[in-house]
């Protein structure tokens, strides 16, 4: 059912040089640690084990350098609570997915398998999760809720409200919250209700008979979903500031309300988290859309992964829990807060208090495109932007120029995410009611995309574009967009986007990306191989330009990485620097070690997970890994090689990951124009190595340690420096 890519990878180097820290011997200033120790009676697995961390372990310590930043006091309030939210919904999704993932591989017959391997794996899993968790509400109850309180912002309690924020609670509960709820007591005739996936509930334990003399003691209650979580209370009721309550509070608070005649003994909010994968035999569909469809439906009772409850929760509430959702001891997390701390984002949306924020930033109009004829400026040369801190509208303008331009024949462009609401999407709408032949490559599969994605699909056929799903069992991710245009003398030319980053209009503005706008005569005619392989499931012409996933890209990186171990070898400088959201295929972790061996340089920019270790004498003491956690989500990938001082530059929408080498359709691209190499280079690597403010450094160990600036070293922070560099930074002094 589920293909993921699972390691038991136990700490331990040659001659012992590394061992494994455990979770409470870690400092401060260090991430948790992405190794630990199994014992393996198998010497080949043994020697894999010590030369790679651990990928669920580096993924949660990923969340801790996210956590970090929420615990970072330079750092304006509303910003460290989004990122406590951000580590909620990573955690969401890691159980969700990744969790989900093993425990489905590794359940026969609805049992787990006792393999103690796999035993000590979900045990350190699940050790690492409960103490971030316990982290993460420690950081929100005793330094974020306090100190939004005394700038005026208040989350209250039911014992923090006084009587007159008690009365409009209470009026409030009977107008719009005490309609929508349907208590459910269970019995015979109703027996345990389906809970959606991540949903606000809560069971209560009654004394006393219900209505028709029968002792019913359990019952549950559903929250609404179209409620807001975080209400306002209304200004006349908050004497400094502005005051807030949660939904859950409200129920709480009048819970007993819902029982005429019966006493509550105890209750609890509970949320359960469930297995969100979804999965459609894809080879024996005959319409994966319409599968698809089926199966968004049942996504929201998946498998349960996850038990959240109320810090008070009674233990026998809490068991009848576990019980109901099959789940053992170590997977309940009882938290001291909303069971759902990503709802807290809606009190970030609230307020309006600029001090709390990250200055306001604008990337900057790029003037000398501002006024030209977009095609006419790619004749002369390629454009490459860089989001966020140049404008994503560059794009929706190329596109939407296309659209309107009479003497553009067909447009072609591949959707991974685009979102609800798409001024880009419109554009292919509106090329397509025109008479342009639009092409448009959707995936499906895009993991919680895939409704807005099919939403599009269902839109864009109704207009008239040529839509296709990509090629069953591989995911479309690459970022293309194609436009022909019919020039003078009557012949064709292409011109095309390429992108390391998603067609999305919210994401552009928060994500790192590279982008290439280019009408280079090699290129665009590969992209357009490209779309042809896609449509038409042919093999692909040899490619000069493109490096394209399932047959290319992992070949030629390998290929990349061991010439510039064959120059080391010559005596010459070999360097290479890459930059990348996870780094874990073996296959190319071996080859850096080997190049490390002969010599080259290596550094790596991983953001998120990664397998490799840095730093191991005879192994890999010539390679570095850093992560860069900052205001904005690192995403970009590339890969620079030094290559005699051919200084090659490409840009990527794939990791170097197994899925995204053979498991999904991806493209890297080169960057040609000297002139833009550099800015690649200055904008895109150089900055995050020098940074020594939001970098985090691996050591062989799996730690990752916060980098610092030295004693007269000036303080350095990349996304900082391109910001002031590219964009429109406002300034101001902070309370």
């Amino acid at each position: 059912m589920h293909t993921p890519e699972v390691t038991v990878n136990p700490t331990a180097t040659p001659a012992d040089a590394v061992t494994a820290v455990a979770p409470d011997t870690v400092k401060p200033e260090k991430s948790k640690p992405a190794a630990r120790n199994v014992t393996s009676t198998n010497k080949a697995e043994t020697s894999r084990q010590v030369i790679f961390l651990d990928r669920e372990m580096s993924q949660i310590a990923f969340n801790w350098r996210v956590l970090a930043q929420a615990e970072d006091r330079s750092i304006p309030l509303l910003e460290r609570l989004k990122y406590l939210c951000i580590v909620g919904s990573n955690l969401d999704e890691f159980f969700e997915v990744r969790v989900a993932s093993l425990l489905a591989q590794n359940t026969i017959d609805g049992e787990l398998v006792q393999h103690p391997a796999f035993q000590f794996m979900l045990k350190r899993v699940s050790t690492e999760c409960h103490q971030l968790a316990q982290k993460q509400y420690e950081l929100l109850n005793q330094e974020i809720l306090p100190q939004l309180s005394r700038k005026g912002i208040h989350l209250l309690r039911h014992s923090e409200r006084n009587e007159a924020q008690r009365a409009w609670v209470k009026q409030y509960f009977e107008r719009e919250v005490r309609p929508l709820l349907t208590p459910i007591g269970l019995d015979p005739a109703h027996p345990f209700p389906q809970v959606v996936n991540k949903s606000l509930n809560f069971i209560v334990s009654l004394a006393g008979k219900d209505a028709f003399g029968r002792g019913t003691g359990i019952a549950i209650v559903k929250a609404p979903r179209v409620l807001p979580r975080v209400i306002k209370l209304p200004d006349e009721l908050s004497e400094k500031g502005a005051s807030f309550c949660l939904l859950s509070s409200i129920i709480h608070s009048h819970i007993e309300d819902l029982f005429n005649g019966r006493e509550v003994l105890s209750y609890s909010q509970f949320r359960v988290t469930r297995d969100s994968d979804l999965w459609v035999d894809e080879e024996e569909v005959k319409n994966l859309r319409q599968a698809l469809q089926g199966e968004l439906q049942t996504r929201q009772f998946g498998a349960a992964v996850r038990l959240e409850v109320a810090k008070n929760c009674p233990e026998d509430l809490a068991k009848f829990l576990l019980e109901q959702f099959s789940l053992s001891p170590d997977r309940l997390y009882p938290v001291d807060g909303p069971v759902n701390m990503v709802r807290l984002s809606e009190l970030i949306d609230h307020v309006k208090q600029p001090n709390l924020r990250f200055p306001p930033f604008s990337p900057k109009a790029i003037s000398k495109y501002h006024h030209a004829d977009i095609f006419t400026l790619l004749r002369k040369q390629d454009i490459l932007l860089h989001h966020p801190f140049q404008p994503f509208q560059t794009v929706i303008d190329f596109i939407r120029s296309a659209a309107q331009d009479p003497n553009v024949v067909a447009i072609k462009q591949t959707i991974y995410r685009t979102g609800m609401n798409s001024d880009l999407m419109e554009s292919l709408i509106t090329a397509a009611r025109l008479g342009k032949e639009v092409t448009v490559v959707v995936e499906l599969m895009a993991r919680f995309d895939e409704e807005a994605n099919i939403n599009w699909a269902d839109k864009l056929q109704r207009a008239g574009a040529q839509v296709v799903y990509g090629v069953v069992g591989l995911k479309t991710h690459a970022k293309l967009a194609l436009v022909i245009r019919r020039e003078d003398g009557g012949h064709l030319r292409h011109y095309a986007h390429l992108g390391t980053g998603n067609y999305h209009p919210s994401t552009t503005r928060f994500y790192t990306d590279f982008g290439l706008l280019t009408a280079h005569p090699g290129i665009a005619a590969e992209v357009n191989e490209v779309f042809i392989h896609l449509t038409g499931l042919n093999k692909p012409k040899k490619l000069d330009y493109l490096w394209l996933a399932p047959f290319a890209l992992q070949p030629q990186i390998i290929k990349a990485i061991r010439n510039e171990a064959r120059i080391a070898r010559e005596g010459r400088p070999g360097r290479i620097i890459a930059k990348m959201n996870a780094l874990l295929d073996e296959s190319v972790i071996r080859a850096l070690y080997a190049a490390s061996a002969d010599g080259v340089k290596i550094d790596l920019i991983v953001r998120g997970a990664c397998a490799l270790r840095p730093g191991v004498p005879g192994l890999s003491e010539n390679i570095r890994v850093r992560s860069v956690i900052g205001r904005f989500l690192e995403h970009s990938r590339i890969y620079y090689f030094r290559n005699d001082l051919a200084h090659d530059v490409y840009l990527a929408s794939a990791d170097w990951m197994n899925r995204n080498l053979f498991r999904r359709i991806e493209v890297a691209f080169p960057v040609l124009e000297k002139s833009l190499k550099k800015r690649v280079i200055s904008e895109g690597l150089d900055p995050y190595l020098k940074d020594n403010v939001n970098a985090w450094v691996l050591d062989s160990e799996g730690h990752y340690e916060r980098k610092k600036a030295r004693s007269k070293q000036a303080s350095f922070c990349a996304q900082q420096y391109l910001m002031q560099q590219l964009g429109s930074l406002s300034e101001r002094n902070e309370e």
